[in-house]
């Protein structure tokens, strides 16, 4: 048997263990006790865990960065790390409605340029009968405290069995506290964070979420689910400055790639300085891990602008040569995705010339898919 396990299942496998049976792995953790209110039964996301989480030692649980981060980063760092961007937590239930409770850390629950169904939304999808996952709907917070249904007369499924479902966390602010609810006597199980080893990405607004209108149509959140692998998004807006800093942690982690899009925040001197630096340092940590490097997006009003164009051009060059220099030197699983083309050529899928739209994000994930694919082919 494979999938989520069901109040039953635990119940039947309680007994086999009792026995002295030898348990399959995805039964090994407690089914989640609920808090039944008013014909609700409420469920601790952190009783069973979000998935996109990199580190266990953070201040509060859904932070981006381990609490000792603190002393190492920089401030502007660190506080953009404290938001939930690129995680998800996954459950199955039979019921026909799913409420969320969550209470967020910050009271900004907007920005002029990006909604707050995407900067303080949770973002429900659900999986069809032919295993795709669909959305079906997105909180629309108006104060911190959230309490919602998130969807109702839900069709039950065909064959009367539970359906899978994925909430995607917000994108550009905190969780301190988040809960599933169920009509009282659905049948609901928790599913565990995936074991397969994540993609890894360190970027900056762009990767952080800027400007998707919900937190699914992130780029994570896109390439997550065309390449059904667990993500962790470590964006950080402004902040993406290829920083030795944030490198030493980035090598605690042991994923399936690296992907390593900082060029918005850098320019060519600054790409120069730092590209080699950070990927010699993450290859030290990790000998084999595959490294992509990606060229920073263009800028939709760049035909119009000299200026936005001598800026690609010199961080392009820069990054390059820098990934030249560090083939040369011998360094293997090493890839390049060039930027020309992940908004498209048609200037239409950015909010305000920088940040993409949601069509903007599809169009980055139509190009990083295959070039991951690749990588992960060829691991």
């Amino acid at each position: 048997m494979t999938g989520p396990m069901l109040r039953r299942d635990f119940l039947a496998l309680t007994s086999l263990s009792a026995a002295g049976a030898v348990l399959p792995s995805w039964a090994m953790a407690a089914a989640p006790t609920p808090t039944v209110t008013e014909g609700v039964a409420w469920y601790d996301v952190q009783d069973w865990g979000v998935e996109g989480k990199g580190w266990k030692d953070t201040e509060r649980y859904y932070d981006r960065l381990p609490e000792r981060a603190e002393k190492k980063v920089r401030s502007a760092v660190w506080n953009l790390s404290r938001h939930s961007a690129g995680m998800l937590v996954r459950f199955e239930t039979d019921a026909p409605k799913i409420h969320a409770r969550y209470k967020l850390r910050s009271a900004n629950l907007a920005m002029p340029h990006m909604p707050a169904t995407g900067v303080s939304g949770v973002d429900l999808y659900a999986r069809n009968e032919v295993g795709q996952d669909r959305w079906l709907a997105v909180a629309k917070p108006t104060a911190q405290n959230v309490n919602v249904v998130l969807a109702s007369d839900i069709d039950p499924r065909p064959n009367g069995q539970p359906r899978l479902y994925t909430l995607y966390l917000p994108l550009y602010n905190g969780v301190d506290k988040l809960e599933i609810g169920v009509p009282s006597g659905s049948e609901f199980a928790s599913v565990a964070p995936r074991k397969e080893k994540p993609i890894v990405f360190y970027g900056t607004s762009i990767m952080h979420g800027a400007c998707a209108s919900r937190p699914g149509m992130s780029i994570t959140g896109i390439v997550g689910r065309r390449l059904n692998r667990p993500v962790i998004n470590l964006g950080f807006s402004g902040n993406g400055r290829l920083e030795p800093e944030v490198g030493e942690f980035l090598c605690e982690l042991d994923p399936a790639v690296f992907v390593i899009d900082c060029l918005p925040n850098v320019d060519g001197p600054v790409v120069a300085e730092r590209t080699e630096p950070l990927v010699l340092q993450l290859r030290k940590a990790r000998p084999e891990t595959p490294i992509l490097l990606v060229e920073d997006r263009t800028y939709t009003f760049a035909p119009f602008k000299q200026t936005s164009r001598d800026r690609h051009e010199g961080s392009r060059t820069a990054f390059r040569a820098a990934y030249e220099n560090l083939q040369k030197a011998g360094i293997k699983n090493l890839y390049y995705l060039p930027g020309d083309d992940l908004l498209g050529d048609d200037g239409e899928a950015a909010t305000d010339g920088s940040h993409p739209s949601d069509l903007g994000m599809m169009r980055y994930a139509d190009a990083y898919v295959p070039a991951l694919q690749k990588i992960l082919d060829d691991a």
